[in-house]
C-alpha cells in the first residue's frame, strides 16, 4: 500500500446526499487508484441533529454503492478526550484563550460591524485577559495570527490566499464543553494521517482557519483539493427542491448501484469521450487531473 490516505467524513443528520456520495466516491477512487487507504469517519459532534438511524443509512448506502472503507468508522463522539487534550495544549502554549463575553454582547458587536460595513468578527476583548474564571461559563478561542496572509495550496485551484485580518479568533470549545467542527477536523485528520483532503468547495473558506490550526498544533499539512459543487438544473445549489437527491431514493426507485456510481463519477470528472465506466475502470483511470474546475449540473435526464 502507498502512503496515500483519504477520508470521507459525513455528519449523520440525514440520508447520504448525492453531493456527499460523490465526495465519498472521489476519495475512495483516489485511494484505490494510488494503492492507498480510504478512511470513514462519522462527524457526530452535533448532538441535537446526529442520529444512529442516519449513521446506519449512510453506511448502508456506501456499501450498496460498493464504496468499502479500509478503516473505521471512527466516531468523533468517542474521541472527546483527544480533542480536549489539544485544546489544553493550545491554552498552555498561549495559542488559545478563554472568553466569557456574553453571547448577546458578541452578537450585538457583530450586528454593529455589519451595519458599518465591516467584517463581522470577534473584536478580541478577551484576547489578552488572564482573569477569565474557568469554572464559569466561557468558550475557548484560537488566537489567530493578526497580520499577514494564509495561503491554501489547492490541487485544483492553485494557491488561494486570505488576508488574516479577515479571519476570526475561532471558537474551538463551546460553553457546554464540546469542541467545534473546524477544530476536531484538524485534530482527526492529523492523528489519522490523512494525506489528501478531497471535499466540496463549500469548505474552502474553512481551510485557511484549519491551516492556521495545523501550524499552531505542529502538524504537517495534508494536500487539499476542493471540488466544485453540484448544482440543480436551475444553477442553484442542489437541494431537496430539485427532487430525489439521496442515494436511498435512487435505490428505492430501482436504480442499479453501478449506474449511480457511473453517474456520480461523471458529475465533475471525465476521461476522454468515454461515458460508461465500471467501478474497476474508474479505479484504474481516476485522478484529480480529470476533475473539472466549474460546478456540475445535476440533471437526471
Amino acid at each position: 500500500m502507498s502512503g496515500v490516505r483519504t477520508r470521507f467524513a459525513p455528519s449523520p443528520t440525514g440520508y447520504l446526499h448525492v453531493g456527499g456520495a460523490r465526495t465519498a466516491l472521489f476519495n475512495f477512487l483516489y485511494a484505490r487508484h494510488h494503492g492507498g487507504t480510504f478512511v470513514l469517519r462519522i462527524e457526530d459532534t452535533d448532538r441535537e441533529r446526529s442520529t444512529e438511524e442516519s449513521t446506519r443509512a449512510i453506511l448502508d448506502s456506501m456499501q450498496w454503492l460498493g464504496l468499502e472503507w479500509d478503516e473505521g468508522p471512527y466516531f468523533q463522539s468517542q474521541r472527546t478526550e483527544l480533542y480536549l487534550e489539544h485544546v489544553e495544549k493550545l491554552l498552555r502554549e498561549g495559542k488559545a484563550y478563554r472568553c466569557d463575553c456574553p453571547p448577546e454582547v458578541v452578537e450585538a458587536k457583530r450586528q454593529k460591524a455589519l451595519a458599518e460595513g465591516r467584517k463581522p468578527k470577534y473584536d478580541g476583548t478577551c484576547r489578552a485577559r488572564t482573569d477569565v474564571d474557568p469554572s464559569k461559563p466561557h468558550v475557548v478561542r484560537f488566537k489567530a495570527p493578526q497580520g499577514g496572509t494564509t495561503t491554501v495550496p489547492d490541487l485544483l485551484r492553485g494557491e488561494v490566499t486570505y488576508d488574516n485580518e479577515e479571519l476570526d479568533d475561532l471558537v474551538i470549545l463551546r460553553t457546554d464543553g464540546s469542541p467545534t467542527y473546524n477544530f476536531v477536523v484538524v485534530v482527526d485528520d492529523a492523528l489519522m494521517g490523512i494525506t489528501h483532503v478531497i471535499r466540496g468547495d463549500d469548505h474552502l473558506n474553512n481551510t485557511p482557519r484549519q491551516i492556521q490550526l495545523y501550524h499552531a498544533l505542529g502538524y504537517p499539512l495534508p494536500k487539499f483539493a476542493h471540488v466544485p459543487m453540484i448544482l440543480g438544473p436551475d444553477k442553484k445549489r442542489l437541494s431537496k427542491r430539485h427532487g430525489a437527491t439521496s442515494v436511498e431514493a435512487y435505490r428505492e426507485a430501482g436504480f442499479l448501484p453501478e449506474a449511480l456510481v457511473n453517474f456520480l463519477a461523471r458529475l465533475g470528472w471525465s476521461h476522454g469521450d468515454q461515458e460508461i465506466f465500471s467501478l474497476q475502470e474508474l479505479i484504474e483511470l481516476f485522478d484529480l487531473d480529470g476533475v473539472g474546475r466549474s460546478a456540475s449540473i445535476f440533471n437526471e435526464d
